[in-house]
């Protein structure tokens, strides 16, 4: 059994950690929450776009450090709270936005891949909440912004994992946000619906008819809501109307019909 990771420093200046901060929602979330003048620790695996986002953000001022990991590993979550301690900085905000997700059945996509996507998705982002949130709740302030999806609302079958990811993020969420509660620590889970960003097209989205006439959100639009929801304490941000109307209504639908409805128009093409 792995090891939980030990918290991350309590001293030094605070910082907002973003995860999955290389392009799309997290490289706008870094852009908003930069407006709050605190250093922004970027997290992703590819360094080259980071360091142009955080070159970027000191040319306007605003401090932003580049730390090149993949959250995948077991010992990421130590390796993230050394770089941490290395700069003289503690986490007042983790934002959890780094994941994946495939498009294909089940038993027909790469097993490794699949079990990839709950390292990152599921374990990677409780075991940085884990490491963060001690520190947080004894000073009573800071917060976790998990970015969850709509795709947390219901089964996906031909992306069976990633849709279960997201499930269990918007769960843990909820509970977080309950045990915070009073404690002046935040806990939000963003759920948009399909965003335009590169996540699309690495998952192979593009080739499911789903995706395809869904209207997609702007990446720059979901930050701002994101972020404005999450300062809030929002349990739940839905930052555009598809992401509301499916937190709505996938509830009251049977899932006899809504299940062979999503294989069919989730069926890669």
């Amino acid at each position: 059994m792995t090891k939980p990771p030990a918290s991350w420093p309590a001293a030094g200046r605070p910082a907002i950690v973003v995860t999955g901060a290389s392009s799309g929602i997290g490289a706008e979330l870094a852009r908003v929450a930069a407006r709050e003048g605190l250093d922004l620790v970027l997290v992703a695996r590819s360094a080259p776009p980071m360091q142009a986002l955080a070159a970027e953000l000191r040319a306007g001022g605003m401090p932003a450090h580049v730390v090149p990991l993949d959250l995948a590993s077991p010992t990421a979550p130590a390796a993230l709270g050394a770089a941490l301690a290395a700069r003289g900085l503690h986490c007042e905000v983790l934002v959890n936005n780094a994941g994946y997700a495939l498009l294909g059945p089940f038993a027909g996509l790469d097993a490794a891949a699949q079990l990839g996507i709950v390292d990152l998705n599921l374990r990677a982002a409780t075991a940085l909440a884990l490491a963060a949130l001690p520190g947080m709740l004894a000073r009573g302030r800071g917060g976790v912004l998990n970015v969850g999806s709509t795709a947390g609302f219901l089964p996906g079958p031909n992306m069976a994992v990633y849709y279960a990811s997201k499930a269990y993020l918007r769960s843990l969420s909820e509970a977080l946000w309950a045990e915070a509660r009073g404690s002046g620590v935040a806990i939000s889970c963003l759920c948009p619906g399909p965003v335009r960003t590169p996540f699309l097209a690495r998952a192979g989205i593009g080739r499911a008819r789903l995706f395809r006439l869904l209207p997609k959100a702007a990446a720059r639009q979901v930050a701002e809501r994101g972020w404005r929801g999450f300062r809030r304490g929002r349990r739940i941000i839905l930052p555009d109307p598809l992401s509301w109307l499916t937190a709505r209504a996938v509830p009251l639908l049977p899932r006899a019909l809504l299940l062979p409805l999503v294989r069919r128009w989730q069926r890669p093409r």
